[in-house]
């Protein structure tokens, strides 16, 4: 199809969820016309080298690795904290790529993520009701009505947010930060601190000698010093990704240039709404968020609307099911989608359908109800003979106490003491490296 044939506004005659209220259409207007003058985020080519990663993927041949911030904030586009996830993420990866003997397609929800889906759209303190906090690229987190009223001008400043992000990522990522000899030294100082230490320190011995092999054999291969990164976010805010969707000079066709990869939320993925008809137009890689509701129907209707030509690589479901329920909701599912011939890739989001609020008030998560979905999510696909695809999770870097559990346990009288999120509650890095070593567990007797 040439660029001159897709209609990339057709959304706007559709019911378009989750979106702000936004108080001028005019500055809005102002806004997304100087988005669209701006150099783009990503490349063309690189989204296709995505794709092409996770369509190994979707053959069984590799496995994502995905996460990032719940919601990322302005204030948090430092290199100190875009090193500590980006760190955290290659620790991770490496665990993940040793022990499960399998390549990582490393996807950070990073350079993006400044917009979050609400269940209600307001919120109500001591009798004052505003609206509700949407994410960084929408309004602010004080709780006035200044601070809560939509701004369209954040709009700019996610952009520039993003830019900052995705530079230091590329600096960290090419510059020898990302050195597998140095990202296993971090590892090790983890084993020399963690109560699963004692577990993961066998690994981490092979890992040492394995490396001592390559070297003593003269083997130094590039793929050793640098790594290959990729930024995603919810494409929520349909304005801003639109206006930072470009004509592709190679192929004449429609790319969102503000992520590599890009996914709808379990929010807004109803077949007549405007986030599918977008998501039809755009040729990224894209994610579609399953919950427990979502039938058989619902995953086939959205292949044929999202990937009608059964291109691999090009359609991801992240199923966000619950520890309770993935048993029995994710294999019709699987089932239902595999028997049509559709080329899909299978990713586990532990982390959405496990929050409950402890008594203190604070929504947080179980590091158990997180290691026990992804279990089910393993033993799903060993029974149906399909690829576990990978994990979609949210962490930070940072010594952090908002899930509970862990070899460091944090208990909900912990919560307190350093529940720093803007929205819903992440991992920490010990926590996220005990996950690490769970999943490699388990894919290796997959």
């Amino acid at each position: 199809m040439s660029a001159e044939a897709i209609n990339l506004d057709s959304w706007r005659d559709l019911p378009a969820a989750q979106q702000p209220d936004w108080p001028d259409r005019g500055e809005l207007d102002k806004v997304v016309a100087e988005l669209a003058t701006l150099p783009p985020l990503v490349f063309a080519g690189e989204c296709d080298q995505l794709k092409s990663e996770l369509a190994a993927v979707a053959r069984g041949e590799a496995f994502v690795l995905q996460g990032g911030d719940c919601a990322e904030t302005f204030a948090g586009a430092t290199a100190d904290a875009v090193r500590n996830k980006l760190k955290t993420l290659l620790q991770m990866a490496i665990v993940l790529t040793y022990a499960g003997r399998v390549p990582i397609v490393k996807i950070g929800r990073m350079a993006g993520q400044f917009a979050k889906p609400r269940s209600k759209s307001t919120e109500i303190r001591d009798g004052v009701e505003l609206p509700a906090y949407r994410g960084d690229m929408v309004n602010g987190f004080e709780f006035t009505p200044e601070a809560r009223t939509p701004d369209p001008w954040r709009l700019l400043r996610a952009y520039h947010s993003a830019a900052v992000t995705l530079n230091l990522c590329r600096a960290f990522t090419k510059g020898g930060y990302a050195d597998l000899r140095q990202v296993h030294a971090w590892n090790q100082d983890f084993v020399a601190e963690s109560p699963a230490g004692q577990r993961y320190e066998q690994l981490a011995r092979e890992i040492d000698q394995a490396l001592a092999f390559m070297r003593a054999c003269g083997a130094d291969p590039e793929e050793f010093h640098t790594v290959e990164f990729y930024s995603s976010h919810e494409a929520l805010i349909l304005d801003y990704d639109r206006a930072l969707t470009r004509i592709d000079s190679r192929t004449g066709l429609p790319y969102d240039v503000s992520a590599h990869m890009v996914w709808i939320g379990e929010r807004t993925r109803q077949l007549d709404g405007a986030h599918v008809e977008f998501f039809s137009k755009i040729r990224n890689p894209i994610g579609v968020k399953l919950g427990p509701t979502a039938t058989p129907e619902d995953a086939l209707a959205l292949v044929e609307r999202l990937n009608p030509a059964n291109e691999p690589g090009r359609l991801t479901f992240i199923t966000r099911m619950g520890a309770g329920r993935i048993r029995e909701t994710l294999p019709p599912l699987v089932e239902k989608v595999t028997a049509s011939g559709a080329t899909v890739a299978w990713v586990c989001d532990p982390m959405h359908g496990n929050t409950f609020e402890a008594p203190s008030g604070h929504k947080t998560r179980r590091l158990d109800d997180i290691l026990d979905e992804v279990a089910g999510f393993f033993e799903v696909h060993r029974a149906l003979g399909t690829h576990p695809g990978g994990i979609h999770i949210e962490f930070t870097g940072d010594d952090v106490t908002e899930c509970v559990g862990g070899g460091h346990p944090i208990v909900e009288d912990d919560l307190a003491l350093r529940y720093e999120t803007a929205c819903d509650p992440r991992l920490n890095r010990s926590q996220s490296l005990d996950l690490a070593f769970r999943v490699a567990e388990l894919y290796r007797s997959s």
